[in-house]
């Protein structure tokens, strides 16, 4: 007969242990990304945003505003720092705006 473990966790641990049990991380990191862009960036960037995607590190991000392109251009690597920083991990290492 199997033993049932006996470890009591907080629903936040067994989430945790859950996602990496079956390797649900990387997804888990593309909704996360987009969750930030859309915390820091605001309601008057998210406007102008249409797709947001996570691959390899590099975050695309898609805006239908070409000014608004060209003046988030000029603050990538603060822009980075704060995805990272408001993911709580080195996720994002290079942002392309398209």
């Amino acid at each position: 007969m199997a033993k049932r473990k006996n470890n009591n966790l907080n629903m936040g641990e067994a989430l945790q242990e859950f996602i990496k049990t079956n390797k649900l991380e990387k997804g888990m990191d593309k909704v996360n990304a987009r969750e930030a862009w859309a915390n820091l960036m605001g309601n008057g960037v998210n406007n102008y945003t249409t797709a947001i995607e996570l691959r390899n590190e590099t975050l695309f991000v898609s805006l239908s505003s070409s000014v608004l392109r060209e003046e988030l251009s000029h603050g990538k690597s603060k822009i980075i720092t704060m995805l990272n920083e408001e993911l709580g991990k080195e996720l994002v290492k290079k942002l392309v705006l398209r």
